[in-house]
């Protein structure tokens, strides 16, 4: 008798026909092994993992990485389609953008660079950080066993800094000019589809903004002393040179948080910041968005202070300019989930443990890397149709819900299952028989002697 497929099978069956048969194999024993493995995330320690510490031809693996051809761009596009079948099958798409720093040294990583380390650093103290940046989108859904939302990577790129570009006698790309060609490439996967991309400040840029706000809509950050402007009056008849591209100046934002005229109004939001409730006051509004020698932006702009005093006011924007500012912020709440992510791959998938220093190799290890923590998520929904989530506690530590290190657990547990017991024969020593016909074998055996 065949045997199910396991969880994880059912989702990785659909990247198979972007590997050639020769690959396809070796490049699910490195798949597998990543998820199964605890420490480093290296070839070797895969391959150690999966039984394979004494396999000759080991080099096989590593050349799936850093030699065989086949596409990371096209595997993210199948994930994403995978991920919305199962967690966003109907209305709009949240997505997360972000860039994270890889903490890698070696004389031999060429795209590494030294950049602002955000998770040391604050206001009063810059701390440097070598290695590489990554910029991430990523599809944020409710996860039903989970009870939250949570940030699923399916696209992650490297974004080397100026000076390795200009080593190289090219032209610098800028982190929004990257995220502008992985926004609207998305766009065209899911051209029926209405998206909206909540990033931080790094990402509130004029031309980024003016690239993709026909396409989809965008929420991030937005500078207090932000140059607003009415949007431009109609053209007079007969008026000479060009059209005007605004109106009259706005007062900025930070002007309106110290203005007594300005109406402010009491919302409660649900799910802040993973601490419950919320209440702040918000005020509102439509402009424009203008710099001199830069794209005009039309926006709507929501301003938020505490009304304790406790949190420092801020100020967001969203291109949309007919989105409701609850929404707006509901929406902006949900980018939190990106750093839980990236929490999350750096302390159960090994993200920063692996050793590759070749160009090719290390443009897809951290995105696989990544994406694992999807297809991790993938595997366990399948699962949960099967057997319970198992919550696990301790003393110290009480939940009522599942984390990533509970559905890590499930489908590793359902991993070792099935390469230890799925492969079991079908001949049992001891057979059971119904009660009726043991008593009359037992009678018909007495009347014998």
């Amino acid at each position: 008798m065949a045997t199910k497929p396991s969880g994880l099978t059912k989702v990785i069956v659909g990247f198979s026909n972007l590997f050639s048969k020769r690959v396809w194999p070796l490049a699910q024993v490195l798949l597998t092994g990543a998820i199964l493995a605890v420490g480093p995330r290296t070839v070797t320690a895969v391959l150690r993992v999966m039984g394979l510490s004494q396999e000759k031809q080991f080099q096989k693996y590593h050349r799936v990485l850093n030699r065989v051809k086949w596409s990371t761009l096209a595997a993210s596009r199948r994930l994403l389609g995978l991920l919305i079948e199962a967690f966003a099958p109907e209305g709009p798409l949240i997505m997360a953008l972000d860039d994270t720093i890889e903490r890698r040294r070696g004389a031999k990583i060429a795209a590494k660079g030294i950049y602002r380390d955000p998770v040391r650093s604050s206001h009063s103290h810059f701390v440097k950080a070598s290695g590489l940046r990554w910029l991430c989108l990523m599809l944020v859904a409710p996860i039903p066993w989970a009870k939250r939302c949570w940030a699923m990577p399916f696209c992650s790129v490297l974004s080397p800094s100026e000076r390795y570009y200009l080593e190289r006698k090219r032209r610098p790309v800028k982190l929004t000019d990257r995220a502008r060609q992985i926004l609207l490439t998305v766009k065209r996967w899911l051209p029926e589809r209405s998206i909206v991309v909540v990033a931080d400040s790094s990402f509130a840029a004029l031309e980024l903004l003016a690239a993709v706000r026909s396409k989809l809509c965008v929420v991030t950050r937005l500078r207090l002393d932000a140059a607003l402007y009415h949007p431009a009056p109609p053209r007079a008849p007969g008026t000479r040179g060009r059209s005007r591209l605004k109106g009259e100046r706005q007062p900025t934002l930070k002007a309106r948080l110290e203005c007594e005229d300005a109406v402010w109004q009491r919302v409660t939001l649900p799910h802040w910041y993973g601490q419950g409730n919320k209440t702040v006051e918000i005020a509102t509004g439509n402009a424009v968005w203008y710099s001199k020698s830069r794209p005009v932006v039309p926006l709507r702009w929501v301003l938020v202070r505490d009304p304790q005093g406790k949190l420092t006011p801020q100020a967001f924007l969203c291109t949309d300019e007919a989105a409701e500012p609850e929404q707006i912020l509901a929406w902006f709440i949900r980018r939190w989930q990106i750093e839980v992510t990236f929490e999350e791959a750096r302390a159960h998938l090994g993200m920063e443990t692996q050793r590759q220093w070749s160009a090719p190799a290390i443009a897809r290890t951290t995105p696989a890397i990544l994406a694992l923590y999807s297809i991790v998520t993938l595997a366990a929904k399948h699962l949960l149709d099967q057997h319970p989530m198992a919550i696990r506690q301790a003393a110290w530590y009480d939940k009522d819900r599942a984390t990533f290190s509970d559905t890590i657990a499930l489908v590793r547990r359902s991993i070792w299952g099935e390469q230890n017991y799925g492969r079991s024969g079908n001949q049992h020593d001891m057979v059971k028989i119904p009660r009726a016909l043991f008593d009359r074998l037992t009678e018909t055996v007495s009347y014998a002697v």
